[in-house]
Order: structure tokens, then C-alpha cells, then sequence
């Protein structure tokens, strides 16, 4: 009879629960209603940051863009959300004192009236709050959806007159090329067929900035190493410019060939989209042809350790980022309400001169198109048989409605239906107290008798800064805003002396000369009205 036998295993104690495949770490039941919330708080302190930002998504056709860039960013951290479940936010403190930097930088463009500067910083904030929160692990995986935020910010018409003056250079280049004739003057110039500009809409900045928005998101979707999305973006910016020359040129060629019957009116801009949208087609076309596999996705694994991490691990550290944010708008309402002043009074600039330079009765029949001064000042002078005058656009207590430096205040108005500018640049010359002053300047025209003849005016112009004096816009709003900040005011102003004249001497002498004698005793008035705020 054969042994039977029966083999039980002893009992194995139990196993540990192994995490559920995409479970998330216990920590982001905390950390998540806290980042929420702060998000919250920060658009709730800078609401009009971000309803002005909004606002010109509205009203700017280049900038319409902004209102799809929070949903695509936050698609691109849903499609991480397998990974980041597996992470364990931890509070980053090395945000604190970036969080510090960037608040500086939003009160300096609050001050200065700078809405590029206030948005980028609104966007860096909320970048920065959020990292703080979910700390540097998270922040990692989720850093090109934040970054991505950052085409919100309608930045980029600082680029337009640069634009406008390559777009006018190909097109005069191209049509010379194809032997058409061609008298240019500055960004208008004439063809047998007729006369053309390069305005605003013509300088292709809103091509350059949609392609390299959605240039860039094709670049991070579709291609994995560094270098190969870097390439892709540059060319997403190289192509909209090109593409954009050669737009002006086939338009300029459609009218001319056509006798002005197409590429006109409402034409000119359809055509010019037909042709963008082909173009920016056929670069993702190709640039398709070289994507990359998928990355296969990672495998899923337990979450490392169980500590309640997020909010909890460092709570310090979401307080302080609490109140770091609100502390901008705290001092610009301490530094606000010390600076209310009295309305501006110019009436002592009118004895503003020499000797040599005689005040006129009558204002000159020309001044810039500054919109919203405080106060304006315009006088004619008379030397001899030589005339000349002097326009003074002051601003106090400053704001986004009345500001000297804006892109909607220029010297002359593309569509202004008198006046024409047809040359910039820069001269340096002495004062009558030996001091050194840089000056822009520029020729205008006066559109009577086309672009070959009538009349036209020499024009130098400066900006005056509560004392200091400069030529770039740049430095101009960077002392108002260290001006403000010293509890010095914004006192402002433009100051522009023009003269009859026509190039290429033109009145360039009479207008120095008047500089020579009067400045000095014109800037000491302007110190004076300063003193009285």
C-alpha cells in the first residue's frame, strides 16, 4: 500500500496592495484644490491684467489667437495626466524669490503703463505659483503647456515698422527686378499704374506670430529631440516673413497687371490670407515628413512613498506664495495715492526762446498725433525770413487711456489724410548751455501734388522725463516707471520743432538752430511746471 501524502503550503502572509495601474499619489487630493484656488486668487487680485489681455484678443485681429492658448495648454497637461498621477507634488521654495522678481517687474510695467510688461508678468506669476505649489518634479513634466501660455500675451507690434520696412524694401526690390519702374519715398512709392503704401496690415506681423504659435505646438507634437524643434520654430518664423514679401509683391503685380481691377479693397486681404493659409500648409506638409515615432509611453509603477507630499509636505511655503502675490498690487496703491497732482499749466512755456527767435501769434498748423496730454503747448517762432515751431505734449498721472508712449501716438497716422512720413533717423547736436542732446528725426510730406512735389516738413523730436532727457521709447518709459517708483511723479512730455522744408537738406537747419537757442530755457521752464504738481 503506497504512502499517500498530502502537501499543504503554509499560509504566506499577505501581500501589499499594489497601486492600481494610473492610480494617482494620495497627495494630489490636496495639492490640486490648492493650486486651484491660488490660480483663482492671482486672477481675481490682477482681474484687470487679465481683462485688458482679453481685450485685445477682442479687438486685435492679430491677437485673436490668445482666446484657443489656455485650452490647448490645458489639453497638453490632460494628455500627461497617466504620469503626472504616478508623481508626488512637493512645494518648490526656490519659487519664492523668483515669484519676488517677477512681481517687481509687474509693478514697474503698471507704472510705466506698459501692458506688454504687465501681462507677461500676470502669465509668469501664474507659471511660477504653480510650480511653487506642485513643485520642481511636476513643474518638469508640465513645462511646455506652461510655457506655451506665454503666446496669450498680445506682444509682438513692436516688430511692425521694422516688418513694414523689410516688406516695402522686397517689394521695390522685386517689381525693379521685373522692370517696372518705381519712385519710392520712404514706405510709399509709385508704379505706372498707380500709387501703393505698406501700412500697418501689410507688415505681416500677424503671420509671424500665428505660425510660430502653431509652428511651435506642431514642433513639441511631433517631433521628440530638442534640436529638430528648434529647427522647425525658426523656420516657422523665417517662412511667414518670406511668405509675406512675397504676398505684398503678387498683390502690388496682380494690380498692375490687372489695371487695378483685382488685389484691391477687401481683395487685398483675402488674397493675402489665401495665400498665408498655402504656404503655412505646405510647411507643415513637409515638415510632417520628418516626424518622429511616438514615444512609447512609460511604464506605470507604484508611487514612491506615501507621504501626504503637495500642501501638506511645506505649507509655509503656499502662504508665502499667497501673499507674495498681492504684495505688487499693495505698493502700487501706496505709491498711487501720493501722486495725484494738479492739472499741468503750460502758459510759462509761451516766453520760451532767445533773443534771436521771436514768438509768433498762432499756433502752427501742424502737431503730432499724441493722443490724451495733460496739457499742450504749441508756438511759431520767426527768425529773419526763416519760421519754425515748437509743440510740447505733457502727461501727469499717467494711465493705459493717456500715456506718452503708445503704439496708437506717432508723429503722423498712416492714415492721416494730410500728412505723410517719409524718412526717420537721429541727429546729436549743442545747446546754447553746451549740452549734448540726441534727437529722432524725420521728414513729412504733405500728400497735395503726389509724392514727387509739395510741400513738406523737417522734424526733430525728444522725449522730456521729469529732468531726463532721451530719443528711445525704451529708456523713456523705464525712467517713468524708476521715477514713479522714487515717489517722483510721471511728469512727461513730448517734445517735437519742426520747420518748412523739403530733401534732402530741407529745413534741418532752421530747426537745429532753434533747438540750439531755445531748449535750454525751455527745459528749465519744464522743471519749473514740474515743481508746482
Amino acid at each position: 500500500m503506497s504512502d499517500l501524502k498530502l502537501d499543504v503550503a503554509a499560509p504566506e502572509s499577505p501581500a501589499p496592495a499594489a497601486a492600481k495601474p494610473g492610480g494617482a499619489h494620495p497627495a494630489w487630493r490636496l495639492a490640486l484644490p490648492v493650486v486651484f484656488l491660488l490660480l483663482a486668487w492671482i486672477l481675481v487680485l490682477y482681474r484687470e491684467t487679465a481683462l485688458a489681455m482679453v481685450n485685445i484678443w477682442v479687438r486685435s485681429e492679430t491677437f485673436t489667437h490668445g482666446f484657443v492658448v489656455p485650452p490647448i495648454a490645458a489639453w497638453l497637461v490632460w494628455r500627461q495626466r497617466g504620469r503626472l498621477a504616478l508623481l508626488a507634488p512637493s512645494t518648490a521654495p526656490w519659487c519664492l524669490p523668483a515669484l519676488v522678481l517677477v512681481g517687481l517687474f509687474w509693478l514697474l510695467g503698471e507704472l510705466a503703463a506698459v501692458n506688454a510688461v504687465t501681462q507677461l508678468a500676470l502669465v509668469a506669476t501664474l507659471v511660477l505659483a504653480a510650480v511653487a505649489v506642485l513643485g520642481t518634479a511636476v513643474g518638469r513634466n508640465i513645462g511646455f503647456p506652461l510655457l506655451f501660455l506665454f503666446f496669450a500675451v498680445p506682444v509682438g507690434e513692436f516688430l511692425m515698422p521694422t516688418l513694414m520696412e523689410w516688406t516695402a524694401n522686397f517689394t521695390v526690390l522685386a517689381l525693379r527686378a521685373t522692370g517696372i519702374p518705381v519712385f519710392r519715398e520712404g514706405l510709399h512709392f509709385v508704379i505706372p499704374s498707380g500709387s501703393w503704401s505698406v501700412v500697418e496690415a501689410c507688415s505681416g506681423v500677424r503671420y509671424l506670430i500665428a505660425s510660430l504659435m502653431v509652428g511651435t505646438l506642431f514642433a513639441y507634437l511631433n517631433y521628440n529631440t530638442p534640436g529638430k524643434r528648434l529647427v522647425f520654430v525658426v523656420v516657422s518664423a523665417l517662412v511667414p516673413i518670406v511668405a509675406n514679401w512675397l504676398r505684398a509683391y503678387i498683390i502690388v503685380m496682380l494690380g498692375h497687371l490687372s489695371g487695378n481691377k483685382l488685389a484691391a479693397g477687401v481683395d487685398h486681404l483675402i488674397y493675402g490670407w489665401l495665400f498665408f493659409g498655402v504656404v503655412i500648409m505646405a510647411m507643415f506638409w513637409i515638415g510632417g515628413r520628418w516626424s518622429d515615432p511616438p514615444l512609447a509611453p512609460a511604464a506605470e509603477s507604484k508611487p514612491a512613498g506615501t507621504a501626504p507630499g503637495g500642501a501638506a509636505r511645506n505649507p509655509l511655503v503656499v502662504v508665502a506664495v499667497f501673499i507674495l502675490v498681492a504684495l505688487p498690487l499693495t505698493a502700487q496703491f501706496f505709491l498711487e495715492s501720493r501722486e495725484r497732482a494738479a492739472p499741468p499749466d503750460l502758459s510759462s512755456l509761451a516766453g520760451a526762446g532767445s533773443a534771436a527767435w521771436v514768438p509768433e501769434g498762432g499756433a502752427p498748423a501742424w502737431h503730432p498725433a499724441y493722443e490724451g496730454p495733460a496739457a499742450e503747448f504749441a508756438q511759431r517762432y520767426r527768425k529773419g525770413e526763416a519760421t519754425a515751431g515748437i509743440y510740447v505734449a505733457y502727461y501727469r498721472d499717467q494711465d493705459y487711456r493717456h500715456k506718452l508712449i503708445s503704439s496708437t501716438n506717432a508723429l503722423v497716422k498712416s492714415n492721416d489724410p494730410a500728412w505723410r512720413q517719409v524718412s526717420t533717423g537721429t541727429a546729436r547736436t549743442t545747446d546754447a548751455a553746451g549740452n549734448t542732446l540726441e534727437v529722432g528725426t524725420a521728414q513729412l510730406r504733405h500728400r497735395e501734388g503726389g509724392l514727387a512735389e509739395g510741400g513738406g516738413l523737417a522734424v526733430w523730436h525728444w522725449f522730456w522725463i521729469n529732468g531726463y532727457v532721451t530719443n528711445n521709447e525704451i529708456l523713456a518709459k523705464a525712467y517713468t516707471a524708476i521715477s514713479r517708483l522714487l515717489g517722483r511723479g510721471d511728469d512727461s512730455a513730448l517734445i517735437v520743432v519742426f520747420a518748412d522744408g523739403l530733401p534732402p537738406q530741407g529745413g534741418k537747419s532752421v530747426v537745429e538752430s532753434l533747438v540750439q537757442a531755445a531748449w535750454p530755457d525751455l527745459a528749465a521752464r519744464l522743471l519749473r511746471v514740474r515743481e508746482q504738481r
